[in-house]
C-alpha cells in the first residue's frame, strides 16, 4: 500500500523542450545578409571585374593590332605622371572643383538646415511644403534630367548671352552683385571674402534647391526624433528660442549633419555636372591607345575618399551622441 502511494506521489518531469535552431540575434543577421544579397552578387559579378581591369589599364597603354583586337604594353606609373605633370588641364580642373565643393558643403547643408526647421514646425499644408522642397530631387534623376539638358531655356538661364543693360553684367544668372552686398553690410565690417560668398550662394539658389532635398529628409528625421519632453523643459526653465537652438537642437542634430556632410561630398564630387567628372569622360572618349583617364579616374577616387575622411574626421569631433543607459 505504502510502495502504491509512493509511486503516485512521484511527478514526472516534463519533457525538454528543443532548443530553436537558431536564435532571435541569428535570424535577424541571416535576413540582413538576404537583403544585400543582390548587392553583394552584383558587385562581385559586375563591378570587381571593372574594377579590376580599369586599375589594370591605368597601369599600360592600349595597342591596337592591324587585324583586330589590342594589345597591352606595360607602362608602370607612366600615365599616373602624365595625368599630373603633362596635361596641363587636369590638375587646374581638380583644384577648380575641389574650390567649388568647399562652397557647396556648407551652403548646402546649412540651407537643407533651415529649411527641415522651418518644415518642423506646425503649420497648415506642412506636407505639401514638404513635397514642393523635394521635387527638384524628383526632376533632376533619370529622365527627366536627360530632358533638361536639351532645355534651351536652361541654356540661355545659364549662359552669358543676356539683355544688354550697357554694364557688362549678366542679368539672367546674377541675382545680386557684390557692390548691393557691401552696401547692406557698409556698417558691420564684413569682410570681402564672406560678402563674395554669400553673392555666390545667392547666386547659385537653383543649384543648392536642387541639391537639398534628400538632406533635407534627414534632417527631419533627426528633428522629429527629439523628444517633445525635451523643448517643454526648456520651456519651463524660461530658455528662449536662440538657446533652444544652440543648447537641445544643434547638439541632437549633430549626427545628422555629419551624414549630411559625407553625403554631400559624395554627391558633388559623382554629379553629371561635375566638371572633373566631365573633363575625364571627354579624355576616355578622345583616347586613341591611351588609358590616361583610368589613372586621372583613380587619382580622382582616391581624393575623394581622403576628403571625406578629413571631412569625417573634422566633424565628428563636433558630434554629440545621446547615451541610453
Amino acid at each position: 500500500m505504502t510502495q502504491d502511494i509512493k509511486k503516485k506521489s512521484t511527478v514526472t518531469a516534463p519533457p525538454k523542450k528543443r532548443r530553436s535552431s537558431a536564435s532571435l540575434d541569428k535570424k535577424k543577421a541571416r535576413s540582413g545578409w538576404l537583403f544585400i544579397m543582390p548587392f553583394l552578387l552584383g558587385f562581385f559579378l559586375i563591378y570587381v571585374p571593372i574594377i579590376y581591369d580599369s586599375i589594370k589599364y591605368s597601369f599600360h597603354k592600349i595597342k591596337i593590332l592591324t587585324g583586330g583586337g589590342y594589345e597591352l604594353i606595360w607602362v608602370g606609373w607612366e600615365n599616373y605622371s602624365e595625368a599630373l605633370f603633362v596635361n596641363p588641364t587636369f590638375v587646374q580642373t581638380l583644384t577648380s572643383g575641389i574650390q567649388q565643393l568647399i562652397f557647396d558643403i556648407p551652403a548646402i547643408v546649412i540651407f537643407s538646415l533651415f529649411v527641415a526647421i522651418l518644415l518642423n514646425q506646425k503649420m497648415v499644408g506642412r506636407a505639401a511644403f514638404r513635397a514642393i522642397f523635394f521635387i527638384p530631387v524628383i526632376l533632376t534623376t533619370g529622365l527627366i534630367a536627360d530632358i533638361d539638358e536639351g532645355n534651351q531655356l536652361i541654356e540661355y538661364m545659364g549662359s552669358n548671352e543676356s539683355i544688354d543693360t550697357g554694364e557688362g553684367t549678366n542679368q539672367v544668372t546674377q541675382i545680386v552683385e557684390v557692390v548691393d552686398i557691401e552696401r547692406l553690410f557698409m556698417n558691420m565690417r564684413v569682410g570681402t571674402e564672406l560678402v563674395e560668398y554669400v553673392v555666390d550662394a545667392v547666386n547659385n539658389i537653383f543649384n543648392i534647391v536642387n541639391r537639398s532635398g534628400v538632406q533635407m529628409l534627414i534632417f527631419l528625421a533627426g528633428l522629429q526624433s527629439i523628444s517633445p519632453a525635451i523643448y517643454e523643459s526648456c520651456e519651463i526653465d524660461g530658455a528662449t528660442a536662440w538657446e533652444t537652438f544652440w543648447k537641445i537642437t544643434f547638439p541632437m542634430i549633430s549626427p545628422m549633419i555629419l551624414v549630411n556632410t559625407v553625403y554631400t561630398v559624395i554627391d558633388s564630387f559623382t554629379a553629371s555636372s561635375n566638371r572633373v567628372m566631365t573633363f575625364i569622360a571627354n579624355i576616355y572618349n578622345e583616347a586613341d591607345g591611351n588609358v590616361i583617364g583610368s589613372a586621372m579616374s583613380w587619382m580622382y577616387f582616391l581624393l575623394v575618399i581622403l576628403i571625406i575622411a578629413v571631412v569625417s574626421a573634422i566633424v565628428s569631433a563636433f558630434v554629440f551622441y545621446q547615451r541610453r543607459d
